[in-house]
């Protein structure tokens, strides 16, 4: 790409009968081992990965080409309903999986899928295994929240128009529905019935600290269902208790947010915040110190 870097399609094993397909983005003039970061997409037509890569649709979530110009390799791993593996019923359309494991959410699915993507990293000559972040939009940054938590080897998270709580939504049983996409099918009955989870994402996000993580959210932001203006409203309450958590464990300089009237987009100074965030806990200080100008 550009004579920058190479990128592959990969496949790996993530059950005994599934195959998981990914690009993989790998600088060509590394100095030594590379940060690494697995960059996961939204529910956009099912392209899964192509979008990721710049293959399709807006170049504002190619994350992998951007990372990968920043010297960062990068795989970006289709969603298990996404791109090579779009079950019969549909693009995004989980009633196959819940067939096949009527136990298990897909939240449980993608994040188990997403930690093997860092095996997969992890396992490359040219990637640092102590310097691996995540990143994604709307379901990708789902998909960044509960890989954080779930794997102690991502040390720094970015979710752009992901966070959004079960609380003060008015379209709450979206998170459970009964056609496409079901996040959580087992807490549909309590939801329909008025009766919440018994915990929020905020505190899922608090999982995330020590570990840096960087939340993007629009207040005018529909693509996440429900009524926006009260709903991400409390998003920004939601990331001051995480600040809570952030201070308690005496690191407030990991965690911060951003929120802006963009809507379910990911928008130039979104960018720029979103890589300077992993460049800022991914790469060495001189990566980021300013240096001064000799003008002599």
């Amino acid at each position: 790409m550009d004579g920058i870097y190479t990128r592959r399609l990969v496949s790996y094993n993530v059950e005994a009968d599934e195959r998981a397909h990914a690009y993989l983005a790998i600088p060509r003039k590394l100095n030594g081992k590379a940060p690494a970061v697995v960059a996961l997409h939204g529910t956009w037509r099912g392209r899964g990965k192509d979008r990721t890569a710049s293959l399709f649709g807006n170049p504002e979530n190619a994350y992998l080409d951007h990372l990968a110009r920043r010297g960062y390799v990068v795989i970006a791993p289709d969603h298990f309903v996404s791109g090579h593996r779009i079950p019969p019923e549909g693009a995004n359309d989980t009633t196959r999986f819940y067939k096949k494991h009527p136990e298990w959410t897909a939240v449980g699915k993608f994040t188990y899928e997403h930690s093997i993507a860092v095996d997969v990293l992890q396992s490359l000559k040219e990637v640092d295994p102590e310097r691996i972040g995540t990143l994604g939009h709307s379901l990708g940054g789902h998909g960044a929240i509960c890989l954080a938590a779930y794997d102690e080897r991502v040390k720094a998270a970015v979710c752009n128009c992901g966070l959004s709580p079960f609380r003060h939504d008015r379209g709450v049983e979206g998170w459970a529905g009964d056609r496409w996409y079901v996040y959580f099918k087992h807490i549909r009955p309590g939801l329909l019935a008025g009766k919440l989870p018994s915990i929020d994402f905020h505190e899922i996000i608090s999982l995330i600290a020590p570990r840096a993580f960087l939340d993007l959210t629009a207040l005018n932001d529909e693509g996440m269902g429900g009524a926006a203006p009260l709903r991400q409203r409390q998003v920004v309450l939601m990331n001051v208790k995480i600040m809570d958590v952030y201070e308690l464990e005496k690191v407030p300089q990991n965690f911060a947010f951003y929120v802006h009237g963009r809507g379910h987009s990911v928008a130039y100074e979104s960018r720029q915040l979103m890589y300077g965030w992993m460049d800022t806990h991914l790469k060495p200080p001189a990566a980021t110190k300013p240096r001064r100008v000799n003008t002599n």
